[in-house]
């Protein structure tokens, strides 16, 4: 078994889904906090001068989508053949398209501009990609997950972007299948230790 380093921001944010996934694996790994005192003297280390960094056996990888989609498979978490793992792949570019929006709404510093960020998140991104997901779940029957009936990157990266979406910006209960596949998650034991443990940040 390889040893695993991963190296992020002491936040949520991109670098939480690997987390998540070590969690739901029970796989062993260092989880290194960086902070923005310490970032000048790592960037230099990093691949693409960005994080995370996943560093496996010592040989560096960046990217988010990369790493956390590599666990995925390594552990067992992206469906069960080529179908299964492309209506993953689906989930995932909506996914994607959420933290954007989420990254730009969480990045602006001008008060009136994210005040309009939020308004058009509530009235139109999040209906509209929330929707996707209610679809996208329906798919696959009563069983409160994406693909067959095991937890998979799908399930925890929109639950991961649930736990990170404000109140203010999302009421779940609007959306009864993604609720329920978050609940899911949320019950998982690993995934549900994980949570209570690990630390608490502002995203």
């Amino acid at each position: 078994m390889p040893t695993y380093r991963f190296r992020y921001f002491d936040y949520k944010a991109v670098g939480e889904l690997s987390r998540l996934l070590f969690a739901l694996a029970g796989q062993e790994y260092e989880d290194v906090r960086i902070t923005y005192e310490t970032w000048p003297a790592e960037k230099p280390n990093t691949p693409l001068g960005q994080v995370p960094v996943l560093e496996i056996d010592g040989k560096p990888f960046s990217q988010s989508s990369a790493i956390s989609r590599y666990l995925a498979r390594t552990f067992g978490f992206y469906g069960n053949g080529d179908l299964e793992a492309l209506a993953v792949d689906q989930v995932l570019g909506v996914v994607q398209d959420v933290n954007t929006f989420m990254r730009d709404y969480h990045k602006e510093q001008d008060e009136a501009k994210k005040a309009e960020l939020l308004k058009e998140a509530k009235d139109v991104k999040i209906p509209l990609y929330f929707g996707m997901f209610e679809k996208l779940l329906k798919k696959n029957g009563s069983t409160g997950l994406f693909v067959g009936k095991k937890i998979s990157i799908a399930d925890v990266s929109l639950f991961d972007i649930c736990d990170k979406t404000t109140d203010a910006m999302l009421k779940i209960e609007d959306y009864p299948l993604v609720k329920k596949c978050c609940d899911n998650v949320a019950a998982n034991p690993k995934i549900k230790a994980w949570v209570e443990k690990r630390p608490v940040t502002a995203f």
